[in-house]
C-alpha cells in the first residue's frame, strides 16, 4: 500500500497492524498535513454489521475531544476499502519504549495517568475501549 493514493491521502508508511486493520501515516494533499489511516480489514469490511459497527464507532469516536485521544477527521471510502482519517500522534508507542526495559516509576505514573484521563473522557461519553472491556470481563 506504500505509495498508494486513497480519496486525497498518500500513503507514505505502516505504523501499526492489529485484528481491527491496520494503521498507516498519509499526507493528507488537500490540506497539506500528515494524517494517520486506519484501513478496516477486507474480510471485516465486507460484513455489513461489523462495517456498520465501524461507521457507528467513527460517529462516538468523533464526539470525543480530549489531548489523549486522537481526533477523527474522517471516515472515507476510496477504492472499495473503508477508513479512518484520524490524527497523528507523532513519537513512540508505548510497546516500543517497554522494549527498551522497566521504566522509572515516575514515566509509569505519568503514562498511566494519561490513559486514565483519556479513558475517563469516554468513559463520560458512554464508550469503554474494547481492550478495557476484555481486562474486565476476564
Amino acid at each position: 500500500m506504500i505509495g498508494k493514493t486513497f480519496a486525497h491521502y498518500e500513503i507514505e508508511e505502516l505504523l501499526g497492524r492489529g485484528g481491527m486493520g491496520e494503521v498507516f501515516r498519509a499526507r493528507d494533499t488537500k490540506l497539506g498535513r500528515e494524517v494517520a489511516l486506519k484501513f478496516l480489514p477486507l474480510d471485516l469490511a465486507t460484513n455489513p454489521e461489523r462495517l456498520a459497527r465501524f461507521k457507528r464507532e467513527a460517529k462516538v469516536l468523533a464526539s470525543l475531544n480530549h489531548p489523549n485521544i486522537a481526533a477523527i477527521y474522517g471516515l472515507e471510502e476510496s477504492e472499495g476499502k473503508n477508513f479512518l482519517v484520524m490524527e497523528l500522534a507523532e513519537g513512540e508507542d508505548l510497546s516500543q519504549r517497554i522494549s527498551r526495559g522497566p521504566l522509572p516509576i515516575e514515566d509509569a505514573l505519568d503514562i498511566a495517568r494519561q490513559i486514565a484521563e483519556g479513558l475517563e473522557e469516554a468513559h463520560e461519553k458512554g464508550i469503554v475501549h474494547r481492550d478495557i472491556q476484555r481486562i474486565l470481563d476476564g
